[in-house]
């Protein structure tokens, strides 16, 4: 086993329909009222064995996360990659902080001078640079603001 960006890592031995699965997820999820279902019956087997191996590779880390990813850009609002300069002694408390915000949509700790990064999403730029300063007034930590300036799709395929 290795440990890379904090992240342990070993080899995970997965079964045919994992990756069929992890092949077909990184594409799409149907839009439809039962998409495992769908996605069982391309893949020639029982939705319970879909939803299963689904949970099952979230359990073993080989997936971190399973959910929508949404194109910010067809949504009004402003948005903001944030930094922080967060001493080691306050991590916790700075995390619980910054998540306690709900325009907060992911904070992430680095091994870094600038070690704690998040995304905020707000409804106006003004509204986006109150929370921000809130942020470093509370935390009594030096940020960093960088707002979004364009838009940059990367079209990732990872296949198995």
């Amino acid at each position: 086993m290795k440990v890379k960006n904090n992240i342990l890592q070993h080899k995970v031995k997965l079964t045919p329909l994992e990756k069929l699965l992890i092949n077909r997820l990184q594409n799409d999820l149907p839009l439809v009222p039962e998409p495992f279902l769908m996605i069982a019956n391309e893949l020639g087997c029982d939705e319970s064995e879909v939803i299963t191996s689904l949970q099952n590779l979230l359990d073993k880390g080989v997936i971190t996360r399973f959910g929508p990813l949404f194109d910010i850009s067809k949504k009004q609002g402003a948005f903001s990659l944030c930094a922080l300069k967060v001493a080691q002694s306050k991590v916790d408390d700075v995390a619980k902080l910054v998540n306690s915000y709900p325009q907060v949509a992911h904070n992430y700790l680095r091994e870094h001078e600038w070690n704690m990064w998040f995304v905020l999403a707000t409804s106006s730029p003004q509204e986006l640079e109150d929370a921000y300063q809130d942020i470093v007034t509370k935390s009594n930590c030096v940020g960093i603001n960088c707002p979004k300036e364009r838009e940059f799709f990367v079209g990732l395929y990872l296949p198995v």
